[in-house]
């Protein structure tokens, strides 16, 4: 038999790189087409359109890319969970969702198969 040796796959250096276009991450690339669509929804037929339309889109990508720059990937979605959370979680707090079993079930069949 003839002696083979270690067989050997090239492998890209980045697998966990995540995808960018410009330097944006997917979700921010639509927050900012977003912007765009809407604000030309409401304001493109208007004689502010360029300054309204253009201006804000061209501001909100700009703050997203100095304000993420040395950031970890998600970090706006991140950042919008904290602080959507409240500030505290009590550990012994009334359980607003909690009802009493009375031992009545709806929208059970009886029947016994």
């Amino acid at each position: 038999m003839e002696d083979e040796g270690l067989i050997t796959t090239r492998v890209p250096r980045a697998l966990e790189m995540k995808s960018k276009l410009f330097g944006y991450e997917l979700p921010d690339l639509l927050l900012i087409f977003f912007n765009l669509a809407i604000t030309n929804l409401v304001f493109g037929s208007t004689s502010f359109r360029y300054p309204l339309v253009w201006g804000t889109t061209l501001t909100l990508a700009l703050f997203l890319y100095f304000a993420k720059k040395g950031r970890p990937d998600n970090y706006v979605q991140h950042l919008g969970e904290f602080l959507i959370r409240p500030a505290y979680f009590a550990a012994a707090g009334v359980d607003k969702i909690y009802r009493k079993f009375t031992g009545k079930v709806k929208n059970v069949s009886k029947k016994k198969y």
